[in-house]
């Protein structure tokens, strides 16, 4: 399942792939794609971390699950491609960004950009099956994403963790706060949006600690 992930994750990520848990979690999930649909196709399952290497990190957005309708899913938490619909929480994204830096909102939800520039999209599960929320929660994959924080906050400095809603909140606890940057706020969905997404100025929070610490800002 993990072949051909890119190398440096590859590399950083060897011990987890042989615990266990992974091994039953790759066993699982194999079988899952030759029975039903499962979202996102099988070579986007670790398509974050393709299009962001280990080594160029500098931010971090959470998501919960994959999305879950008919050609959504690419393996990018909060992203679509081009021609699909920009769903309600990265539409709202998209509002918080343009008030926070006057970002014009795109005309699509593709977030590949953000990724090249070294923001890692992860979703806390990496599949899904269409129309079932959640259906992959338990299996092993919070273990693997949880390890991948804890790899990010032992190996790297100055990284920013972008923790959007009370599941997301819980993993700040996995972050080295000393040498990393946390910002937490209501989740962005239309529920929990005016609780406090809206106005939490998390995008030029970001690029003004980046260029503190000599790093380059993100083009949101």
């Amino acid at each position: 399942m993990h072949k051909n992930l890119e190398p440096s994750w590859k590399k950083a990520l060897t011990n987890e792939f042989n615990q266990p848990y992974f091994i039953r979690l790759a066993d699982e999930i194999k079988n899952a794609y030759l029975k039903k649909s499962v979202f996102p196709s099988a070579e986007n399952i670790f398509k974050a971390f393709d299009l962001c290497p280990i080594t160029k990190v500098k931010v971090v957005i959470l998501g919960q699950d994959p999305y879950h309708g008919e050609g959504q899913a690419q393996g990018l938490s909060f992203s679509v491609p081009n021609d699909v619909k920009i769903p309600p929480s990265l539409k709202n994204i998209y509002i918080e960004i343009l008030n926070d830096i006057g970002t014009p909102i795109p005309e699509n939800g593709n977030l590949e950009k953000w990724a090249k520039q070294g923001v890692l999209l992860l979703n806390a599960t990496l599949t899904v099956l269409p129309k079932k929320p959640g259906s992959h929660q338990g299996l092993g994959w919070e273990i693997f994403t949880d390890a991948v924080i804890q790899k990010i906050s032992s190996e790297k400095e100055h990284v920013v963790f972008l923790l959007w809603g009370k599941y997301a909140g819980t993993k700040a606890s996995l972050v080295d706060q000393n040498k990393h940057l946390v910002l937490t706020a209501p989740h962005p969905s239309p529920f929990s949006s005016y609780t406090g997404f809206f106005g939490c100025k998390h995008f030029s929070k970001t690029n003004e600690y980046l260029k503190k610490n000599g790093l380059g800002e993100i083009r949101w």
